[in-house]
Order: C-alpha cells, then structure tokens, then sequence
C-alpha cells in the first residue's frame, strides 16, 4: 500500500485545536473589570506598557500588582525613573464614580506621567 493515511494526523490535530480553543481564554485572566463602551481608535501594543485598573470596589492596580492611592504616585515616580516614555494607560470600572476616577488620575499626573490614556469596550453593534 503505498498511501499515506491521514486519519490519525487529522485525529491529534482536532485534539490540538480543542485544547487551544479551551486554554487560550485562561490565558487572559486579570482584574475583573466592567469597561465602558465607546468607539476609539486602537493602541500599538509594540512594547509593555503601564495599565492602571481600578474595579468597582475601588481597588487599584498598577499591571496586577495591587496599591492603595498614596502608594501609587512614588511607585509610578519609580517605575518612571529609568524610563523615557512615560504613559500609562487607565481602565476604570464604569460603576466607580467619577470623582475617585479624577482623584487617582491626578495622582498619576502628580507622579510625572506625560501621558493617560483611557481603555474602554468597543460598542456593541446594533441587531
């Protein structure tokens, strides 16, 4: 017989794609955030950036380390001192109320961040 059969190929290649298909969402587990939805332009994730999270119970976190508002502007001032891009980029909850948002923002600025950009959902689509 001079063939080749496939079939046990095709067999380990669906089990590859089903175990992908399963462990690719574990693979973005972070801080439960309900965003806010509105239509922005996408950010150029070229290098590692700063993402400030602050979920509806008020925690923050600074990438997945957690910090309380005093503690937020000397750890940026840290991060920052051998940096030369200094931006961070800001999900907040949108139950979280606005001034909390302001507050933490400042603190950011006070710390020496030239830029703050804001993540948000895209919109969903009409039906």
């Amino acid at each position: 017989m001079a063939e080749i059969n496939v079939t046990p190929l095709v067999d380990v290649m669906l089990v590859l794609l089903i175990v992908f298909m399963v462990t690719a969402p574990m693979l973005q587990m972070g801080i439960d955030v309900n965003l806010p939805r509105v239509k922005a332009k996408s950010v150029d994730a070229a290098e590692e950036k700063l993402v400030l999270t602050i979920n509806a119970a008020r925690e923050i976190f600074l990438n997945k380390s957690r910090m309380t508002l005093p503690d937020l502007g000397p750890e940026l001032e840290h991060l920052f001192a051998s940096r030369i891009e200094r931006e961070v980029y800001m999900r907040a909850d949108r139950n979280v109320p606005y001034g909390f948002v302001v507050e933490v923002m400042a603190a950011v600025r006070k710390a020496g961040v030239d830029k703050l950009g804001m993540i948000t959902d895209p919109p969903e689509e009409p039906r």
